[in-house]
């Protein structure tokens, strides 16, 4: 006696569910993929954005250093000499 074999009739539902079901495993290592490459783009802009922070803190801190280094006291004292003036404490006011 061979054993027949029944052919299993697929519904419409069970169609629709297979359908789904295949799509989603052949979507989803698709997904990760550009996920992961739109991360990467994200943190390769966010590194340029610190070095960027990072070279205008430089140039922010040697602008600072400059201008202390103009305020102070010698440079003033050398300023007022160079035209003329005379330098003079009790008229210093100094405002913060």
């Amino acid at each position: 006696m061979k054993k027949t074999r029944k052919k299993v009739k697929l519904h419409g539902i069970d169609r629709l569910l297979i359908t789904i079901l295949v799509l989603l495993v052949v979507s989803s290592p698709i997904v990760v993929v550009y996920s992961k490459s739109v991360l990467s783009e994200s943190n390769i802009e966010l590194e340029r954005m610190k070095k960027k922070i990072d070279k205008q803190e430089s140039i922010n801190e040697s602008i600072n250093m400059k201008i202390n280094e103009l305020a102070s006291l010698s440079n003033i004292q050398d300023v007022a000499k160079e035209f003329g003036l005379k330098y003079q404490n009790e008229n210093i006011v100094v405002i913060k």
